[in-house]
């Protein structure tokens, strides 16, 4: 979700006002989602890299995200949709970890959406909390698999996503969702945030549409029409979409 700073000075606002345009265009992506079939929606929030910003700024982000929860859980609810938070809860405030807590409880049962909010996340960070959990656990080497570190990431019922959308024409991974990310589709686009609306995201699932995944595999897989990659990229299969989106 890059480019709410630059869309508020472009307007002479601080960056608090873009971040709260970027708030509005997160509902409109995940309404959007909701209709286009899209199941989980991850938005990067706040990264761990950025306690660096200004103070004043990491302020007002928070506090936009305290009251956002508040504001928005129960239209969340209404609608079906769970909310998880995946990142760290050490650095936040009380009030934030209550908020969250409650967001997630309220929520946990839902079933007609996901929404995870990436805050206080690093993907470096996640790795290196899942490899810390499997010696918690005592795994000996031979136990230690892909399977076993997926299963002990932030949310491991999640699925990997499908695609990752950087909006502001960023072209970097910035530590968003490393291990989960491995094999999804990147599209770049030089949409500011607040201004990325559902037009933009359905761009973005035709692009999707076309591309060919053949996750390390030969280009003649595609070849099969009755293979579930070939399905997919015609557009006949069915199941739940994954979206990734990096917030800065």
């Amino acid at each position: 979700m890059d480019g709410n700073g630059r869309w508020a000075r472009r307007r002479s606002h601080p960056a608090s006002f873009g971040h709260r345009a970027g708030v509005r265009s997160i509902k409109r992506v995940l309404e959007a989602c909701e209709e286009l079939g899209v199941h989980v929606l991850s938005v990067y929030a706040f990264s761990t890299e950025n306690w660096t910003r200004p103070r004043a700024e990491v302020r007002a982000l928070m506090r936009l995200f305290h009251e956002t929860m508040q504001r928005e859980i129960d239209e969340m609810h209404r609608r079906g949709v769970r909310i998880v938070v995946s990142g760290m809860r050490d650095g936040l405030s009380s009030r934030m970890r209550e908020r969250i807590d409650e967001a997630e409880r309220r929520t946990a049962n839902n079933a007609k959406g996901v929404l995870n909010v990436c805050l206080n996340y690093g993907g470096r960070q996640e790795i290196v909390d899942a490899v810390r959990k499997v010696v918690a656990d005592g795994l000996t080497p031979d136990q230690i698999d892909e399977a076993a570190v997926s299963a002990r990431m932030y949310h491991p019922d999640l699925p990997d996503p499908d695609l990752i959308i950087r909006t502001a024409g960023e072209r970097r991974v910035s530590n968003f969702l490393l291990w989960q990310g491995a094999y999804a589709e990147m599209l770049v686009t030089d949409t500011l945030w607040p201004d990325f609306g559902p037009d933009d995201l359905k761009a973005a699932l035709a692009d999707y549409a076309s591309r060919i995944r053949r996750f390390g595999g030969r280009p003649e897989v595609a070849a099969n029409a009755n293979s579930p990659l070939a399905r997919e990229v015609a557009g006949e299969a069915r199941g739940w979409g994954r979206l990734g989106g990096a917030a800065r």
